[in-house]
């Protein structure tokens, strides 16, 4: 498949319901998002992580500015690239066990029922819950939710993964493996990933890059690149250099952070 980079030029967005004042989300972004590698969106509540997402998948019209999809090798104009998207929820369908959740979206693609379970099979082994096809969701720990909803989206072979908090509902603990195994993943699959989190630390276990955002209205502060050797594990933490990138994301968010905090500004990402 083509390597297709993500640009947003000059990128804005303003909610303006009927009822209430208009909200500008976004404003005067301008990012890049290369093929291949992991992307970081690292912000305080309300600045619009989430919000790029979804202009990205096309759930959002911006109100102003450029979406851009580039083919690498040549720099012309494509289509948007197949996404998948894994959630903070896991949104899995209770009635369906863990292989039928996996393959849904192969069966309302039309893949065939021999390919669908082979794929499935496949993307479920990758996420360590091999033995586990034929249980239920209410069967499994919140951490194999995750993974299932995780496996669900590779098993549609996207060139990129979307991962909105993927692991923001789950236990330090769990999260720990699941940044770990996620690194893995992603570091052996090759595909562009974006990633919006509120962790400064799995920000930089997972990305390549990371883009730290202001407060709303949201917008680019920094771009660091994270030059830490992978593979990347728990292990990476006590490296000097971790400790840096970490202190120079911190002292960036912690005013920003605080500006959210005084303007009172929601929840939403």
């Amino acid at each position: 498949m083509p390597a297709v980079a993500i640009e947003f030029d000059e990128i804005g967005l303003t909610f303006a319901p009927a009822s209430t004042t208009p909200t500008t989300a976004l404003d005067a972004v301008t990012c890049g998002f290369e093929p291949g590698k992991v992307t970081a969106l690292i912000g305080p509540s309300g600045c619009g992580k989430s919000t790029l997402l979804q202009i990205a998948r096309g759930f959002l019209e911006p109100t102003h500015g450029t979406l851009r999809f580039l083919e690498r090798a040549n720099g012309k104009a494509t289509a948007r690239p197949a996404m998948s998207t894994v959630w903070q929820a896991f949104n899995l369908f209770p009635w369906l066990t863990v292989i039928d959740n996996v393959a849904f979206g192969l069966d309302l693609a039309g893949v065939t029922k021999e390919e669908r379970d082979s794929r499935a099979r496949r993307a479920i082994a990758a996420v360590d819950l091999t033995g586990f096809e034929d249980r239920y969701p209410r069967q499994l720990s919140g951490g194999m939710r995750q993974r299932v909803g995780l496996a669900r989206a590779l098993v549609m072979e996207p060139e990129v993964l979307l991962l909105d908090e993927p692991f923001g509902a789950l236990d330090a603990q769990t999260r720990l493996v699941l940044q770990e195994q996620l690194a893995r993943l992603v570091e052996t699959s090759g595909t562009t990933a974006i990633l919006v989190t509120h962790s400064i630390e799995e920000a930089i276990l997972l990305a390549d890059t990371i883009l730290v955002m202001t407060a709303r209205p949201g917008r680019i502060a920094a771009c660091i690149e994270v030059d830490l050797p992978r593979p990347r594990s728990v292990a990476t933490t006590r490296d000097p250099g971790f400790s840096a990138l970490f202190d120079r994301i911190y002292g960036l968010l912690r005013d920003e952070v605080m500006r959210a905090m005084v303007g009172g500004q929601g929840m939403s990402q």
